[in-house]
């Protein structure tokens, strides 16, 4: 009894005091929360342990109590003038919300009393309330700050190092500037400078505006409105990336409208997305984890949220226009542009694992992976459709005078620009490549290095298949070793000194050369062998011709011969051998063979005719030599190129 009899009285000091001071029942209130610094018994946890007991005067203090936080909150929810532009007013209106804050969970437990019930649900609107105005602070603060956050060029206020250390000259902050035409039109998009140091962090928000933030977010994750305050702070770093993203050049586009650009533009396309995704991967998104972190410091649920929805719309614009790339069409020529977003995909990926590894942002990472291995099995698709269009080539009418076959050209130079990126076709080959029992048996074929080194071996069967088919178009068989001499010099020629001659191996390059050595051979015997025939002479059977017989028959040898050789002269003047070298070697061949076999004919010629052997000997030895350097110059329509 005495404990209530002094409570009462102290009660009634409070209310005398009030009285004194005007009738303010705020007052009264402001009296009272003083009272309870200094006495337990007017303390939160007491009343609710009186409510408990179903004291009445419990729940009046409660009243009063809420009374005094309405009147401390609501002057600030209905305030026109924003609060943060006075720091005093920020710090009293989240002193209120701390108060709110700790009152509800406090008094939550006892929401099944019916009187306290009301109480905790005017407590709770109360909250809502103070939330709501607290979320439409959180959006004015970003927004400020991004509109004083200079983007023209952009970063100039917000880009610093790691350590905060200033740019050591002019041209260094520049290269992280994008060029804006002064006076362009609204609807031009600048595109940015190349940017080579990628160690950079963007602070695109002031400190002060991110501890403020900070304070507003750590009040709306207490008071339970944690995911309001992401989705507002999303929209708003959403908006600046996907600014960001346009001034890098880089379009929003479908898959349909990728598929349907013409190549010229895709490849310009593919251009802006490379740079836009390192930028991106290695300068906006790591900045974007860091102002979240710092923002929602302490609370990483809140944190990795917020990143997810601020990123997640430009990372799915980046991974759909790589998608569009895999999935488009496979035309061997685009072979090299897809591999450059293969190359950039993969180097990525760490950046996409160190960033998207939480339970929010996980698919992110995911996707980038699947996308990256579609663009693989791509690549592997477009190496298919080389082989397809090697067997689909016909062969229906020859090259002219057996020259270079276009075929020919265009898979070396295309396999040899292939192979500088031998490191990557090795990986996607390793993971993606046919086993070895996927293709036809070839003859002598030693175990493979790598899968690449058994896709380089079978396209070249495949196109020496094709050129032993076309090589029997050409009716004169001279004209088809010349043929294969030609293409075959020329793909020993590019494998060498190259990846490609790397991956295909030494063994294969001294096959190869050893078969152009033969067809070199077969030319020959098919081509000259007759007229090397002729100039033969058959000293046994002189005597059986009488004493006019061996210069009568020489005679006729001698007049065979000229008629072959100008016939073979003309005919192979106008066919063509690509490689100077080889052309040498052809000549100096056949001087070898034919030269000593004619200047013996023509001194046996003369010593059977004596003086009137001049009149029947056309050519001289030197005559012979000059004919036979006319060869192989090739006309117009077959002299090829040798690139």
């Amino acid at each position: 009894m005495a404990e209530n009899n002094g409570e009462e009285k102290l009660l009634a000091v409070a209310r005398h005091i009030a009285k004194t001071l005007g009738h303010n029942t705020n007052m009264a209130d402001d009296i009272l929360q003083i009272f309870s610094n200094f006495d337990g018994r007017f303390s939160k946890e007491n009343l609710a342990d009186k409510v408990a007991d179903g004291d009445p005067r419990a729940c009046a203090a409660l009243d009063h109590s809420l009374k005094s936080l309405d009147r401390r909150i609501s002057q600030f929810v209905s305030s026109d003038r924003p609060i943060w532009a006075d720091s005093a007013d920020a710090v009293a209106f989240l002193d209120a919300v701390d108060e709110l804050v700790a009152a509800v969970a406090e008094w939550s437990q006892l929401s099944t009393d019916k009187a306290f019930g009301a109480c905790l649900a005017r407590a709770e609107d109360m909250l809502q309330h103070a939330m709501f105005r607290l979320e439409d602070e959180f959006r004015s603060l970003m927004e400020r700050a991004g509109e004083s956050f200079d983007l023209t060029p952009p970063y100039r206020n917000g880009v610093e190092s790691v350590e905060n250390i200033p740019f050591d000259s002019e041209e260094e902050e520049n290269e992280l500037e994008t060029a804006v035409n002064d006076g362009a039109e609204e609807d031009q998009i600048p595109v940015a400078l190349p940017v080579t140091d990628y160690d950079i962090v963007i602070d695109a928000l002031p400190a002060g505006t991110i501890n403020d933030l900070h304070e507003i977010a750590r009040r709306m994750v207490a008071g339970g409105f944690g995911k309001e305050c992401s989705h507002v702070y999303s929209s708003c770093r959403r908006e600046f990336l996907e600014e960001s993203l346009s001034r890098l050049g880089l379009q929003k586009l479908s898959i349909e409208e990728v598929h349907k650009m013409p190549w010229q533009d895709l490849e310009d396309e593919i251009e802006r997305w490379i740079k836009a995704s390192n930028v991106s991967l290695k300068i906006l998104f790591p900045s974007e984890r860091r102002l979240c972190d710092r923002v929602f410091f302490g609370f990483s649920a809140a944190a990795d949220l917020s990143f997810m929805e601020v990123c997640r719309g430009s990372t799915i614009q980046l991974l759909n226009f790589a998608d569009a790339v895999a999935i488009g069409s496979r035309s061997p020529e685009r072979l090299f542009r897809i591999l450059d977003v293969f190359e950039t995909l993969r180097d990525l990926i760490p950046e996409f694992e160190a960033l998207f590894s939480d339970q929010y942002s996980v698919s992110l990472r995911n996707e980038a992976i699947t996308i990256w291995k579609r663009l693989g099995e791509a690549i592997r698709g477009i190496f298919m459709e080389l082989e397809n269009l090697i067997r689909r080539d016909p062969a229906k009418v020859g090259v002219p005078g057996g020259g270079l076959h276009p075929i020919t050209r265009y898979v070396m130079n295309y396999l040899r620009a292939a192979c500088r990126s031998r490191q990557t076709l090795e990986q996607v080959f390793e993971d993606y490549g046919h086993p070895l029992k996927d293709y036809p048996k070839l003859d002598d074929r030693v175990a493979p290095n790598s899968s690449l080194s058994v896709q380089m071996d079978w396209i070249m069967e495949l196109l020496e298949s094709n050129l032993e088919a076309k090589s029997k178009i050409y009716n004169d068989p001279a004209l088809c070793y010349v043929f294969l001499m030609n293409n075959g010099r020329y793909i020993v020629q590019k494998a060498k000194d190259s990846e490609l001659g790397t991956l295909l191996g030494d063994d294969w390059i001294r096959k190869h050369t050893a078969k152009v050595r033969q067809y070199h051979v077969q030319y020959q015997r098919s081509s000259w062998n007759k007229v090397l025939g002729i100039l033969k002479l058959d000293g046994s059977s002189n005597g059986s011709l009488g004493p006019n017989g061996p210069a009568k028959s020489m005679k006729e040898k001698l007049k065979m011969f000229n008629t072959q050789f100008e016939n073979l002269c003309r005919v192979q003047s106008s066919w063509f051998v690509f490689d100077e070298q080889l052309r040498e070697e052809i000549r100096i061949a056949l001087e070898k063979i034919l030269l000593p076999a004619y200047g013996s004919f023509i001194g046996r010629f003369h010593t059977e005719l004596g003086k009137n052997a001049d009149k029947y000997v056309k050519y001289g030895v030197e005559d012979i030599e000059v004919k036979l350097n006319d060869l192989f110059q090739g006309s117009s329509g077959s002299t090829g190129s040798r690139k």
